[in-house]
């Protein structure tokens, strides 16, 4: 007889436990659907992009800015843009425009755009959750070919003028190139913009920036010409973009994923770039 009152409250506090365990994961999923239905309700979703971030967001627009009225659109809901400068670490800007906000009381938003799809990013970061790739960035090597014919490697800027935005990956790398040796002829900007029209106005040989920066400038005029650049300390498969939530956000997780997979199975995103003058390179 005991061994049976024993088997029964066995099993009570077995159904018990998986009855917790359910009620607990049916909380979760409703808290995870009340914030995404906040948003639904509000009507707008409020999308953090970078200032003065040519071609991705600008005061004119840009890629990034066009990218999330689309996704807005798809989640039936209209942008509200929240523009803010870059942190010293990409860290302050999750902290500052996704799950926290920022001290002087602006954001967060719901969804940051740009932000790189690197492990190790993903992994100092864990109230985030950054994901959706939505296009692969490289740093390239762009010359006046009138001024500089022929391009093997860097010898080949040797004593040549070379234009690069201030503190950016292109002037880094650059600055730092075989011991310094073509710091002395490099010109920082204070945007790649400024640099690559300076190139067309003639003032420069050459400009390290972003491909996408190039292209956006430049477009396919045939006085210039883009290189692969052997940095040893740049992949040259270069970086993949996509965008961060909350890291309790997954039901938006979801719902903007679908709606970027549906951009790139549509063509609407290789569209959205091609209006910037830019060719988008799946991740």
């Amino acid at each position: 007889m005991v061994k049976f009152y024993r088997k029964v409250a066995s099993r009570v506090l077995t159904l018990t436990s998986i009855a917790l365990c359910f009620g607990l994961i049916a909380t979760a999923h409703a808290q995870e659907n009340a914030d995404f239905l906040k948003i639904k309700q509000s009507g707008i979703l409020k999308v953090a992009v970078y200032n003065d971030f040519a071609p991705y967001s600008t005061t004119k627009g840009g890629i990034d800015i066009d990218i999330a009225e689309a996704l807005a659109a798809k989640l039936g809901l209209k942008v509200s843009l929240l523009p803010f400068p870059a942190g010293e670490e990409l860290s302050d800007d999750l902290r500052n425009m996704v799950w926290k906000g920022h001290y002087l009381g602006y954001g967060p938003a719901d969804v940051l755009m740009h932000v790189p799809v690197e492990p190790i990013l993903i992994n100092q970061n864990d109230k985030v959750t950054i994901f959706a790739p939505y296009h692969r960035e490289t740093v390239r090597l762009v010359r006046d070919i009138r001024k500089v014919p022929e391009f093997k490697n860097l010898d080949s800027i040797t004593g040549k003028t070379i234009g690069a935005e201030k503190i950016s990956i292109g002037a880094m790398l650059l600055l730092g190139a075989e011991d310094g040796k073509f710091r002395e002829n490099v010109k920082i900007f204070p945007t790649a913009f400024d640099a690559l029209e300076k190139l067309k106005e003639g003032g420069l040989d050459a400009v390290v920036a972003n491909r996408s920066e190039i292209e956006s400038v430049l477009g396919k005029d045939a006085n210039f010409k883009m290189s692969e650049v052997p940095f040893q300390r740049m992949p040259p498969k270069g970086w993949i973009i996509g965008m961060a939530v909350k890291k309790d956000d997954t039901e938006l997780v979801k719902q903007l994923q679908t709606a970027t997979d549906s951009l790139v199975a549509s063509g609407e995103m290789a569209k959205i770039f091609e209006k910037h003058g830019v060719q988008v390179v799946a991740p």
